[in-house]
């Protein structure tokens, strides 16, 4: 009725109707979906309130005439289309909207976590973790279905949230006379959880439902919109949990409200979780995140006409439609779709991330990006009557800003073409819609730096400035672009006992002026405690007094009304009372970096050096096997590129810029020790000086000049050992460990310089042994690629080049040098050619730093 309204008006005063390409004046004025009052800053300018749905394309499907599940694209240079455009869609797109206050819909599983842990009314078989305590007002049953799971897998058209029942109560003015349900997993292994909530949307929902996540001890509060979005997952966040049943780790729903009306409540989900819906009589057998929209959609208890189309015969297509049914049922019957019938959550705008075919003549060179709208298909107005111009233009800006952004971060890029055509995802959406095809995943010249955690940050970040100026305009405001991370981040005590200052600078994103950090939020955790919910701090340092005993770990994001950055590495912090020495642990890993380029130059070799990607992926299918420059463009076994799939469904760990913790949790036990901790950049930059401490802990995890990343590392730095050597030289003595110490040090000064200061050199080969032997212990660590932590699959044998120096530990395979240790008159050095983090067992991690210490300190 609006849209023909729109249509007669356009008419009557001769506009055309293609004018209408704003949303003017339409606006959602209610509560958004879901609120993190816990969260200290608002994006006043930035997406604060917004929803969104964004997507990584295809996943993994049933192949009903092949009788089997497959992938939707081919495997290429070491991944396919299924899986890499998650790279950059789950860690850097989706957490950048977020952070800039946007409320965003995925409709594939968004969580890389495999295991998966359901707390339910329904379920009789683990009622202690679902309890209620009922005061003036108690839980009843509510009067629509609810969620309700059964052992083994779920078959085509069954919906689990049709399966059980829910939970109801009046609300309540007074916290004094709360009821309260209460959600306790059990965590089957420590990690990160994303978290889901159902409920069901009634006549008197409230739009402030009030849940609290307890995550490691810690508390966030959430507000949910019980008004919209009700008979499905909803997500909350991501938090660490530990393993077990622990009131440290539960989920609480109350019925505390500003309005009189109802809360109700389902289910509680933790985690991702492996598929479960059987096709052909089978299931995925991968993890959930890794399958189709359409298998989500079900789970997440999609009517049948929205995950499939084709009535079960055809789950390809099903899948491709999907994506954007889902939108449109959550989107219909809010402000943006007010003709369409659906569950009211203020859905406005609509992407699919993709990467496409297609190949330069040599393979080498940039393909390039295209997108994708369809503004001339059937009807050519939208849900509200907006003209699907609309879809032009953001089509439009996703071309032209990514283009011009990686041209200004690279150099080069290249623009391809904007397509207007009929393709699903942009012509089934209500709201405007674009495709982003941002690569070629078949040519090489792309995946050279598709491939690169760097470039798949600027990619993202680009991404979301678009949508940011987008959303914006479509609403005649101002906007301001969310800031970078915080560098040279550092922690040193002052002259106060027990006080640290912890200090950091802001940077400036020269292509973004609006950038500019005008805040910084404090992240404080303690112990095995999870982090707080943040300080916000106007200025670029802060003191902190630190209890005796506790290890505190710190971090610090930018904020500015755009919203908020990625964090700073994480640094630590404890203060011993009866300590006599002063350490320093460095972090000098920050290497992320694609697989080794291969000898031909024409694609990846894993087993030269897998790369680090930036925390944990789910990117990875197999080791590239053809690297034949005469067979560019053809997607079959026999092609450029073609990859095996030894690792599909493998989540691989990266680097979580987190091991300074690791090496403070050692260096804690021996006792003697008051330990503050720094990036690298703070000693290079002189920020931090060296010789206030009487033993530097340097983390180089797998930091190296790799030669092809998009940024450049390395081990040691000309300023680096210039402050090392002005260091040993007044005495100091230095713990030295990462996988390419040595290696890494490739002219003849490098080479020197290392048996100068360090008293070692590398022997020139590498060891295949992941056990080490050495100070009276036999331990293991991280070589293969896994899930829990990053892998050195390449360590340093290191030898000794001074008549005081000698080797300390030896890897079992072989009997080759592990570590080197100097024992010199003006100063003790131990180097170790692994790094110590990756050692797997947290006990002998301990006893391992106590005996270094116990050599670097006599």
């Amino acid at each position: 009725m609006y849209k023909r309204v729109l249509i007669a008006l356009c008419t009557i005063i001769s506009l055309p109707i293609a004018a209408q390409t704003s949303w003017k004046k339409i606006h959602h004025e209610g509560e958004p979906w879901v609120k993190n009052i816990s969260r200290p800053h608002i994006a006043e300018k930035g997406l604060e309130g917004h929803h969104l749905s964004v997507w990584a394309s295809h996943g993994r499907y049933f192949d009903s005439n092949e009788g089997k599940w497959r992938w939707q694209r081919p495997s290429l240079f070491c991944t396919n289309e299924d899986l890499f455009t998650q790279t950059i869609v789950v860690p850097y797109l989706i957490p950048m909207l977020e952070n800039a206050g946007a409320v965003v819909f995925t409709p594939r599983e968004r969580d890389w976590q495999k295991n998966e842990v359901i707390v339910d009314n329904d379920d009789h078989t683990s009622m202690v973790a679902y309890r209620e305590k009922n005061l003036k007002e108690s839980w009843t049953e509510a009067p629509e279905r609810g969620f309700a799971q059964h052992a083994g897998a779920y078959r085509d058209n069954e919906n689990p949230f049709v399966a059980g029942t829910a939970r109801m109560a009046k609300t309540t003015h007074n916290r004094n006379n709360q009821s309260v349900v209460y959600y306790t997993p059990q965590i089957p292994e420590d990690g990160q959880y994303a978290v889901y909530i159902s409920y069901q949307t009634v006549p008197e929902s409230v739009d402030d439902a009030c849940y609290l996540v307890c995550h490691k001890g810690q508390t966030t509060e959430f507000r949910v919109n019980q008004q919209m979005g009700g008979s499905t997952w909803v997500y909350l966040g991501t938090f660490e949990f530990e393993k077990g049943n622990s009131e440290r780790n539960h989920i609480a729903v109350t019925n505390l409200s500003r309005h009189k009306g109802v809360v109700t409540t389902d289910a509680v989900r933790f985690g991702g979780g492996m598929g479960n819906i059987q096709r052909g009589n089978q299931v995925s057998g991968l993890p959930r995140c890794l399958e189709g929209a359409r298998y989500y959609a079900q789970w997440a208890g999609m009517p049948y006409r929205v995950y499939s189309t084709r009535q079960g015969s055809n789950d390809y297509a099903d899948d491709i439609n999907t994506r954007s049914l889902t939108t449109n049922l959550l989107a219909g019957g809010s402000c943006y779709a007010p003709d369409s019938a659906g569950r009211k959550v203020p859905i406005e705008l609509s992407l699919a991330v993709h990467s496409d075919a297609g190949h330069t003549s040599n393979g080498l060179g940039i393909y390039g990006t295209l997108s994708i709208c369809t503004t001339h298909h059937g009807d050519s107005l939208l849900a509200t009557g907006m003209s699907r111009t609309a879809s032009y233009e953001l089509a439009s800006a996703l071309l032209n800003n990514t283009t011009e952004d990686l041209q200004y971060r690279y150099g080069q890029w290249s623009k391809r073409k904007l397509y207007d055509r009929n393709y699903s995802e942009t012509r089934l959406p209500i709201v405007p819609s674009s495709i982003i095809e941002t690569l070629s995943h078949q040519n090489f010249g792309d995946m050279r730096y598709g491939h690169d955690p760097d470039f798949k940050f600027a990619l993202a970040r680009s991404i979301y400035k678009t949508i940011l100026k987008y959303v914006t305009s479509h609403h005649a405001s101002d906007y301001i672009v969310e800031p970078l991370a915080p560098d040279n981040f550092h922690i040193e005590f002052t002259n106060k006992a027990g006080e640290v200052r912890i200090s950091w600078q802001g940077i400036i994103d020269g292509q973004e002026p609006s950038s500019k950090p005008t805040g910084y939020i404090l992240y404080i955790a303690q112990e095995n405690n999870g982090f707080d919910n943040g300080t916000p701090l106007k200025g670029t340092s802060c003191t902190v007094r630190l209890t005796p005993g506790i290890l505190y770990h710190f971090k610090v994001v930018a904020t500015n009304e755009g919203g908020c950055s990625f964090p700073t590495e994480t640094l630590s912090a404890i203060y011993q009372k009866d300590a006599t020495y002063k350490a320093l642990i460095v972090n000098g890993f920050h290497r992320l970096s694609s697989p080794a380029i291969s000898s031909t130059g024409l694609g990846f070799d894993m087993e030269l050096d897998p790369g680090i990607t930036y925390g944990k992926t789910a990117g990875w299918l197999g080791r590239q096997r053809v690297f034949d420059p005469d067979k560019i463009g053809i997607e079959d076994s026999t092609g450029l590129g073609f990859s095996g799939e030894e690792l599909a469904g493998q989540i691989i760990a990266g680097n979580d810029f987190n091991y300074v913790c690791t090496h403070a949790e050692a260096l804690r036990h021996d006792g003697r020790f008051n330990i503050v901790s720094c990036s690298s950049q703070a000693v290079e930059n002189g920020s931090v000086k060296l010789d206030q401490y009487q033993v530097v802990d340097l983390v180089l995890g797998l930091e190296k000049d790799d030669g092809h990343s998009l940024v450049y590392y390395k081990t040691l730095r000309p300023t680096m050992q210039s402050a090392l050597r002005k260091y040993t030289y007044h005495g100091g003595n230095l713990l030295v460990s990462g996988a390419f110490v040595g290696s890494d040090q490739a002219t003849d000064d490098e080479k020197l310089l290392l048996s100068q200061l360090l008293k070692c050199e590398a022997s020139g080969v590498k060891t295949s042994s992941a056990a080490v032997r050495g100070l009276g212990l036999h331990f293991d660590f991280y070589k293969s690629l896994n899930e829990l932590h990053y892998a050195a699959p390449h360590t340093d044998v290191l030898q000794p080049t001074s008549s005081m120096s000698f080797p300390a530990m030896v890897y079992e395979h072989d009997e080759s040098s592990a570590a080197v240790a100097y024992n010199g008159p003006d100063y003790h050095a131990f180097t170790m050619g692994f790094p110590f983090e990756c050692i797997t067992d947290p006990l002998v991690r301990a006893r391992i730093m106590k005996g270094i210490m116990s050599f670097l300190i006599k």
